[in-house]
């Protein structure tokens, strides 16, 4: 609307038609006095055809504050119940020529809102400094002059009205100044008044009659206006005011608030006393939270039964797993009978065939071929085949140990179900791969059944790297330089090297997560030169630091990935067994069922949880397999225990690299190979450890009695141990590297010698210290942001490559987002205990707002609304903050592995929900049995629900953009700021942008609604101060949605940007 509106002419001009219509109805009404229902039904029949003729011009003027013109005229002006009044004031006089004009109406108005509180209007034809009548005294009105005509539709001229002056009507008022009537509205209480001789006031209006006069009695009622100006003509609290002239005592068990019409009934009949103005239900509040706690409580317990249920069932899975192994075991018997079979049959019909083609090319050759050449096929047999046996009894072995019938020499027991798992998994796919020919049972099929021995296995990757160099890409700063090497399927490696020799930047590179850098060099895979971002769906990457969910147990954390990263075509049953073996592999069967644990939360060991967090990768089957320093806090035993499970991921073919930092002798042997790199990320050695001695020995490097090999290297090249003169200089070790192997060396490092004062490993920084020096602090800051930049577009690269080679189908983003909720309700369900403290500070914060902010009818109750939107923002903002802060750096490590950030997010804001949906309760238990205003709980619920949404959204995005201290210091801040910006700037563009505006806009028309009759004009005032329209109500509730679902998409985009540095 115009904001010309909010001045004070516009609400009398709007409230014009609607008292304009009665007056009109009224006097109209040409019936007898004497019948009341004569004058109902005339009065009925006028008023609704006069209603529909201003209903455009009234939604026009009043649309901010009247919705249904017709519910309003009713409930404000509709006198059928009880005309009494009416029909009072028509026996003393001619009726219609004593009510206000249209005129009159608009002046009254315009002049009353414009003075404020004061109690009178402006001079005008009748009463003025020259002529002051009787009727110009509050209460008193006068008649039309004889003979004149009265046009009540007349919005221009005053009628004179100077004669037969008399008090007011009761249930009609006379505003000083002016010497008409006007009819009180419903709600409204207006009796003809009575002096009080001991203050010389006319109760209950107080107002004086004028002194010197004593004819000049106590009149009616003198004025309608806002509760805020006077509340003289409402009908007080603790009664009821069918009309304007009746006023009857609020019964018992029924309460009567200010301006009633009718008694309204208590929920609690001992609740309401006689005279109550409102009715006690803090009871019901809190009976309400006993429900809500008995129902909050069955869910969890349910919840709780469904883990419960949850477990037997994968425990059942598990034995499941057992029954099929046993049964691929039982058939691998078969097979290998069958095969057995197929090869004799095979061997002697090669014989047979040999034997006549022999015979039919000559006689001598057939004597000869009969003499040496019959017997050798089946002696070759025999002799080919007894080492095929022997391997099959090595790879069988465990088979007739599991079938029960022999036993492992000099043991007395049989063998345990993890050692089935153990066997049974590496014969799965090949007994797979058996069973799909087992319908071809022709000779050549059952031959080939025999003698094929090439079974599916994990793809093999062969990674070769050359000259790979990384630079950063703003400040030009050497991370590696002329790195060259290969890593093969089945081997281990290890590299190793002083701190800041890029170690881990090389497998970083290796594994294509090097972001932020310009990368030099060939990269071939399997001897091809193709992205390794395609391959990362079967790339392992363990990072250095123990990311594991530690609201989960050790099994539900291995269980997770292997769904999320396994071939979605791979069987239940295969993958319970991938995991059975890793958990064996690693150790992990005595903790499998315990909390992994947190900082605060006791769990697992040290140890342990970090052989979790490589058993995440190991879980979904990885060609490739990085590690970051994983023996890194574990004791020896524990180091063995996880290399031996690496050795055993390698026997499968997998390629297997890993930063180490000081290994012991023990370790140092179990790995095939060594990449030690000098400080400046330049090579020193690559090659299988068994030579690495000989090498180094060779340039005059001997590694002393009783000292690990691998702590000497580092120490020679970290500067601690100086060499003989004899042996190579320790800044030479690079070079002689690369031309050892006859590698292409960049032409500073063949400048550079021995004696100079430069480095290499200086060099290798990219930059000399006198360069350094002269760099300005304004270049290096420009430096560090291009690095930052190009880091943040190489993660969004990396991430968001579509290109897939690892021939791998991993499930869907329906799929995931199951499995994810899955895993974030069990999490919200052990965290129960912090939920119930928010409840119970939420429910809190509505004891004390819903008691200390009462509902204040001049405001419809918007003091508590405010404070109410405060606390509410603020508390569930800050809960929403632990959906997403204290995980970010698990959903990077889920996201690098391919897995799908959608269903993540959803399957975060779909669990909150729930508390979408309870906490507006739980604080409106309190907050509404405390405060108690008009607008029903439903009402307020809907809007608490809506604002709740909203500010779920900003706090994940608070939590995902910013560290948790910040987040949480914003999150107090804004809904205080908003608040206080959209009430003081309300018609400012960016208020209309806060969502408190909106949030408190609709409970406040929520109340406002509640509010007819009498409180008409205090509505509109209201609502037009505060530039809030009573339509808007359905409009809030969707502005507060958009904005939720807007925050989300903002944090899901800074989710998907935003990482870590």
């Amino acid at each position: 609307r115009p904001v010309a509106m909010a001045a004070a002419g516009a609400p009398a001009r709007a409230l014009l038609p609607t008292v304009l219509l009665l007056f009109l109805a009224v006097a109209e009404a040409q019936v007898d006095p004497m019948s009341n229902g004569a004058v109902t039904s005339a009065l009925n029949a006028k008023l609704k055809k006069l209603t529909d003729a201003f209903a455009p011009q009234v939604k026009r003027e009043l649309g901010y504050c009247i919705q249904d013109t017709d519910a309003e005229w009713d409930a404000t002006f509709n006198f059928s119940s009880d005309p009494k009044f009416l029909v009072d004031c028509m026996k003393k006089g001619d009726l219609p020529q004593r009510v206000c004009t249209a005129a009159e109406l608009k002046f009254y108005f315009e002049s009353i809102l414009r003075r404020g509180k004061k109690n009178y209007v402006r001079p005008n034809k009748n009463c003025n400094l020259s002529s002051w009548i009787d009727g110009c005294e509050p209460g008193w009105g006068c008649t039309a002059d004889a003979g004149k005509e009265v046009d009540l539709q007349d919005a221009e001229n005053f009628p004179s009205r100077t004669v037969d002056c008399q008090g007011c009507c009761p249930g009609f008022f006379c505003p000083r100044g002016l010497t008409c009537m006007i009819p009180c509205p419903l709600g409204a209480y207006c009796p003809q008044s009575t002096l009080n001789k001991t203050t010389g006031v006319c109760d209950p209006y107080n107002y004086q009659p004028p002194p010197g006069q004593p004819n000049h009695t106590c009149g009616g009622a003198d004025r309608w206006s806002d509760v805020m100006s006077t509340d003289d003509v409402f009908c007080p609290a603790g009664y009821y005011c069918p009309s304007p002239i009746l006023k009857i005592d609020c019964s018992s068990g029924f309460y009567c608030r200010k301006g009633s019409t009718i008694q309204t009934k208590c929920l609690s009949k001992g609740s309401c006393k006689p005279n109550s103005t409102t009715q006690d239900i803090t009871i019901f509040g809190a009976m309400l939270v006993v429900a809500l706690s008995l129902v909050l409580l069955i869910i969890y317990n349910f919840s709780d039964q469904l883990l419960t249920n949850r477990e037997k069932k994968q425990a059942k899975s598990r034995e499941a797993a057992v029954r099929l192994a046993k049964e691929t075991v039982q058939a691998r018997e078969r097979w290998r009978s069958a095969k057995d079979v197929a090869k004799k049959h095979a061997a002697g019909l090669q014989t047979s065939l040999t034997r006549t083609f022999s015979r039919k090319k000559s006689l001598s050759s057939h004597e000869s071929s009969k003499g040496g050449g019959v017997p050798h096929p089946p002696e070759q047999h025999r002799a080919d085949h007894p080492s095929e046996e022997s391997g099959e009894k090595n790879t069988g072995s465990p088979t007739a140990e599991v079938g029960g019938d022999k036993k492992k020499k000099g043991g007395k027991h049989a063998h345990t179900q993890s050692q089935i798992f153990q066997y049974a998994y590496g014969q799965i796919e090949k007994e797979k791969a058996l069973e799909q020919n087992s319908n071809n049972l022709s000779l050549s099929g059952v031959v080939a059944m025999a003698t094929d021995e090439d079974l599916r296995q994990r793809p093999r990757i062969e990674i070769a790297f050359k000259d790979i160099t990384l630079t950063l890409k703003g400040s030009k700063k050497k991370l590696l330089r002329s790195v060259s090497g290969k890593l093969m399927p089945g081997r281990v490696a290890a590299v190793m090297g002083p701190s800041g020799a890029g170690k881990t930047t090389l497998l970083s590179a290796i594994a294509g997560k090097a972001t932020g850098c310009a990368t030099t060099g060939t990269i071939l895979i399997n001897g091809k030169q193709e992205p390794i971002r395609a391959y990362k769906k079967i790339i392992g990457f363990v990072p250095q630091d123990d990311i594991v969910h530690g609201n989960l147990t050790v099994q539900e954390n291995l269980w997770f990935n292997a769904r999320c990263r396994l071939p979605v075509e791979m069987s239940q049953a295969e993958k319970v067994l991938v995991v059975e073996r890793v958990i064996e592999s690693l150790g992990l069967q005595p903790v499998r069922d315990s909390m992994v644990g947190t900082v605060e939360k006791r769990g697992i060991s040290g140890g342990q949880r970090k052989r979790v967090n490589v058993g995440l990768e190991m879980v979904m089957e990885p060609s490739v397999l990085i590690l970051d320093e994983p023996t890194s806090g574990l004791d020896s035993a524990s180091s063995l225990l996880l290399l031996r499970a690496l050795r055993r991921e390698a026997m499968e073919g997998v390629n297997i690299s890993m930063v180490v930092h000081q290994p012991s002798y023990t370790l140092y042997n179990m790995f095939d190979d060594l990449i030690l790199l000098a400080k400046g990320g330049m090579p020193v050695y690559h090659g299988p450890v068994k030579k690495v001695e000989e090498y180094f020995k060779g340039l005059g490097i001997v590694v002393p009695d009783r000292v690990n090999p691998p702590d000497y290297y580092i120490d020679i090249l970290e500067g601690i141990v100086k060499l003989d003169t004899n042996a190579v200089n320790v800044k030479d070790l690079p070079l002689r590297w690369m031309l050892h192997n006859g590698y292409e060396v960049p032409r500073d490092m063949l400048q550079s010698s021995s004696g100079s004062e430069s480095s290499l490993s200086g060099e290798a920084g990219g930059h000399a210290p006198q360069a350094e020096a002269k760099k300005s602090v304004l270049g290096e800051l420009w430096g560090n942001l291009r690095d930052i930049l190009g880091q943040k577009k190489d993660e969004y690269d990396y991430n968001k490559s579509s290109e897939d080679l690892s021939n791998r189908r991993t499930p869907g983003k329906l799929r995931q987002y199951k499995y994810y909720l899955g895993r974030c309700g069990k999490q919200r369900l052990r965290e129960s205990s912090i939920q119930g403290v928010d409840f119970l500070i939420l429910g809190l914060a509505g004891i004390c707002l819903g008691t200390l902010a009462k509902v204040s009818d001049e405001s419809f109750g918007a003091l508590g609304y405010t404070y109410t939107v405060i606390a509410v923002s603020l508390l569930c903002m800050i809960g929403a903050l632990r959906s997403f802060s204290l995980e970010k750096i698990h959903y990077w490590r889920e996201r690098a592995a391919g897995m799908s950030s959608l269903a993540y997010f959803m399957s975060k804001d779909t669990i909150d929900h729930f508390n979408t949906i309870v906490k507006p309760i739980v604080y409106l238990s309190m907050f509404y049995f405390f405060n108690n205003p008009r607008s029903s709980i439903w009402e307020n619920y809907v809007v608490l629900v809506a604002v709740v949404y909203c500010v779920t959204g900003i706090g994940y995005t608070f939590a995902i953009f910013f560290q948790p201290g910040s987040a949480q210091l914003w999150s107090a801040l804004l809904p205080v700021v908003l608040t206080l910006f959209s009430n003081e700037q309300k018609d400012s563009v960016f208020a209309n942008l806060c969502y408190t505006k909106w949030a408190l806009e609709a409970f406040v028309i929520a109340n406002a609604q509640r509010y007819s009759g009498v409180w008409l004009i205090t509505r509109c005032g209201s609502l037009v101060k505060m530039g809030y329209d009573i339509d808007h109500k359905i409009t809030c509730i969707l502005v507060l949605a958009a904005n939720g679902i807007v925050f989300r998409c903002i944090a899901f985009f800074c989710m998907v940007i935003f990482q870590k540095h």
